[in-house]
């Protein structure tokens, strides 16, 4: 409830902006700065002197800065209070492959860019033919020109040769999609529940020929802590020690009296454990802003969000027992950020980059409506971006793997829980 009019701030801040731009248009009866009052005057037989909306250049620039606005309230709801980038304007294209692959140079931000100005110059162009039939007065549209032009440099460059040679050395990956709702997640209750569910699922992911080089469970998804409650470590640890498959799960870390939503890689038989802790936390999800500052929000978040989680520090890449893989463990909503997701892909001193990316998230709260697949949509283009084959294991509804050649995805849609099994190509292997 809070965040819907957070976020409505920004599309208020760029219709404001909007406003301050409005070409000002003189004509023989008076000057006239008004919307309606230029709409009239392109209806009435009084030629205009002089009309801003008939230079070429006056349109080019007014769709460059009102697209570079957008674009730059868009990094700012991305950042300010951690962060919320989700559903940038640039996202509604997610379906068109040969246009989105100028966000491997440009990411997201490029894609909304274009789509801004496209919008002000078609908008300029239908009320600059008003003027002109009006005036009889016909110019070269050089504004519409130029902006078609670069749309069709765009797909071409999307349009490059994209198919690669199959890896000499696929992986396997499964994962799970338990399906257990929400209320029941950390219910004492349903404990066993969730165990069996799990071993049940799992153990048709391992009994394939050959078994998973990798096993993925989503986010929080078992009912304690793993590593400080007994009763979820030891089923962990049962189930990895009895299998030749490293083991991916979200879960819950406690240290020195903070909460932490964690990722954890399990393998060797689980003797090494990696620990990632999630760095961009939700606003109003994971952490309420202001919460000591403005009581009033705690109040009105209610026990939905009881308490904060603390923010990780380090982009830690994990390392399965195969040494040619390195993961990327992102964490529910992280895989809806380009700037973040980078920072796991990127060499380091320590690390080469990883080379495969797995996100655990739980879309339970979501229920039945849009939002599973708008969170998916968002995740497609960090395969674009980066660019690496992206497994994503919910804990309800959408499950996917999306290919790094960033043409085709494949989602199941498992109900009744259910796994999934796929040959993921890392790059560099």
């Amino acid at each position: 409830f809070v965040l819907e009019f957070y976020m409505a701030i920004y599309f208020a801040l760029w219709a404001w902006f909007c406003g301050l731009l409005r070409p000002q248009e003189k004509t023989k009866r008076a000057a006239a700065g008004k919307w309606d009052r230029m709409l009239i005057h392109a209806r009435t037989t009084a030629a205009p002197i002089q009309s801003p909306w008939v230079k070429s250049t006056n349109n080019l620039l007014l769709a460059f800065l009102l697209a570079a606005a957008w674009t730059t309230l868009e990094w700012l709801r991305g950042w300010v209070f951690s962060g919320f980038g989700w559903n940038d304007l640039g996202v509604a294209l997610h379906d068109n492959w040969p246009l989105i692959q100028i966000a491997e140079v440009t990411g997201v931000a490029g894609l909304s860019f274009i789509v801004a100005f496209g919008n002000v110059i078609v908008l300029t162009t239908a009320y600059r033919l008003v003027v002109e039939a009006r005036t009889r007065v016909m110019r070269p549209h050089f504004d519409f020109t130029v902006t078609m032009a670069a749309i069709v440099g765009v797909l071409v460059f999307g349009l490059r040769a994209t198919q690669v040679s199959p890896p000499a050395k696929p992986l396997r990956v499964a994962a799970v999609q338990s399906n257990v709702p929400q209320q029941q997640k950390f219910d004492p209750q349903f404990t066993k529940k969730i165990f069996d569910q799990f071993r049940r699922l799992s153990e048709i992911a391992l009994r394939s020929n050959p078994p998973p080089d990798l096993l993925v469970w989503p986010e929080s998804s078992m009912p304690g802590p793993v590593l400080l409650d007994q009763e979820s470590y030891k089923f962990v640890m049962d189930l990895v020690a009895s299998s030749e498959t490293d083991l991916l799960l979200g879960a819950i870390d406690e240290q020195n009296g903070e909460v932490y939503n964690a990722a954890l890689l399990v393998s060797d038989g689980g003797e090494r454990v990696q620990t990632y802790r999630k760095v961009h936390l939700v606003p109003f999800g994971e952490y309420v802003p202001g919460r000591h500052t403005v009581p009033l929000l705690a109040k009105i978040v209610g026990d939905q969000v009881p308490g904060d989680f603390q923010p990780g520090r380090e982009h830690a890449v994990f390392t399965l027992t195969n040494p040619d893989v390195h993961v990327a463990p992102l964490i529910c909503f992280e895989d809806t950020i380009g700037e973040l997701t980078r920072q796991f892909v990127l060499p380091t001193e320590t690390s080469p980059g990883a080379n495969l990316l797995v996100d655990v998230t739980n879309d339970g709260w979501f229920k039945r409506s849009a939002g599973p697949h708008r969170h998916l949509v968002n995740a497609i283009f960090r395969c674009v971006e980066t660019p690496r084959p992206l497994i994503r294991a919910a804990t309800t509804r959408l499950t996917a793997f999306l290919h790094q050649l960033r043409r085709r995805t494949r989602e199941f849609r498992l109900h009744n829980g259910s796994t999934f099994t796929v040959a993921a190509s890392p790059r560099g292997t």
